[in-house]
């Protein structure tokens, strides 16, 4: 008997049964950042590393497939099946109307399992659903909305609009509509673990892996800018928010009316701030002057900042006053009657003093004039 049980125990291990890494098929032709974008998003995830991408329109090579991404008509995770083209398709983001394309779809359902990979969070913290529906709002929805052919303002409040310039050809979906050229030069992206066994090789010349090389690129810059936009936010954005929140607490002690925000070092403000102003009373005043120092270090200059009328305008709530506007160093010690006076931006949105102090005497004196 314990000869037989020592055979056993030391007997082989039965050989692993190997299984074929999930083929993905998306379409062939002109591509564009949606589904460049979604095939990234899906490689991200350990379950389809390695994975093999076949780019056809072909139903029938199309149904072996494990996943299929922006092609076939049909919108079925359980299938994994995430197409948005169908006419029925009206699926969004939750509290979102933007309508979904192949990127959003992908993101919903696998956006949340991506960023607690990458970010070591875990799964169901609270931090995990900050980030999810932060990088929504701010890189997949415009990514929805290009693709479906929704503008980002409603056409009657733009028909009788014109731009200054055209800023079109610098946005991620124009960077990748230019990769659908065919120019002499080579297109190849730097090789990364995306990049393998796919099922067209780079080395072959022909039409269609040429065309398979170039989607690799665009699906490549539309990751690594996905990428970067989380690290940002993971490392930077969301330890702030507490920051911002703690300030944001204490104003009323830099100001009886609460509109002098300080931060002790500097702090990605912003965004938070907006958030927190939204919840508050309305009947409260509105930040009107951000001061920070230039650096972490000893000694360091601080900085008065306007707060603009929202994220992404260069309008200020209340600029820094017009006669200080453009003046340095002495002459505008002089002329504001605060010592160690720096500069002031010629729009009034920012400027500088040597100590705390003085930063804090200049916002005082502004909030007012």
């Amino acid at each position: 008997m314990l000869r037989t049980l020592s055979r056993m125990t030391t007997s082989p291990a039965p050989k692993r049964v190997k299984t074929s890494p999930p083929l993905i098929g998306t379409h062939n032709g002109h591509f564009h950042a949606d589904e460049a974008l979604a095939i990234y998003l899906l490689r991200l995830l350990p379950s389809y590393k390695p994975s093999t991408l076949l780019r056809t329109r072909d139903p029938s090579l199309l149904s072996n497939c494990h996943t299929v991404v922006d092609v076939g008509g049909e919108y079925d995770p359980a299938q994994n099946r995430y197409d948005h083209h169908q006419r029925t398709f009206d699926t969004t983001f939750p509290n979102k109307s933007t309508k979904l394309s192949s990127a959003g779809l992908v993101y919903l359902h696998f956006g949340k399992a991506i960023i607690a990979q990458r970010t070591g969070l875990h799964p169901d913290s609270e931090d995990i659903e900050i980030l999810w529906r932060k990088l929504y709002n701010e890189f997949i929805e415009a990514i929805d909305a290009n693709d479906n052919g929704i503008s980002v303002y409603p056409t009657s409040e733009t028909a009788n609009l014109s731009k200054r310039f055209n800023d079109s050809g610098i946005t991620l979906s124009s960077l990748v509509g230019d990769l659908n050229n065919d120019f002499s030069i080579s297109a190849a992206p730097e090789s990364t673990d995306h990049e393998t066994n796919d099922t067209n090789s780079a080395s072959n010349p022909d039409p269609q892996a040429a065309e398979d090389t170039r989607f690799l690129a665009a699906s490549n810059l539309m990751g690594t800018s996905f990428l970067r936009k989380l690290n940002g936010y993971h490392t930077s954005w969301l330890p702030a928010r507490s920051t911002v929140l703690a300030a944001y607490e204490k104003r009323l002690e830099n100001d009886p009316q609460g509109r002098i925000l300080v931060f002790r070092e500097p702090t990605p403000w912003k965004d938070h701030l907006y958030t927190f102003e939204s919840s508050s009373s309305p009947s409260k005043s509105k930040v009107l002057y951000v001061l920070y120092p230039e650096s972490g270090t000893p000694g360091a200059k601080w900085r008065i900042q306007a707060v603009p009328v929202s994220k992404d305008s260069f309008e200020s709530r209340k600029p820094l006053p017009e006669a200080w506007r453009g003046l340095r160093d002495e002459e505008l010690s002089a002329k504001s009657g605060v010592e160690g006076c720096v500069f002031v931006h010629a729009s009034g949105f920012i400027g500088g003093n040597g100590s705390e102090e003085g930063a804090r005497e200049m916002a005082r004196m502004a909030v007012d004039m």
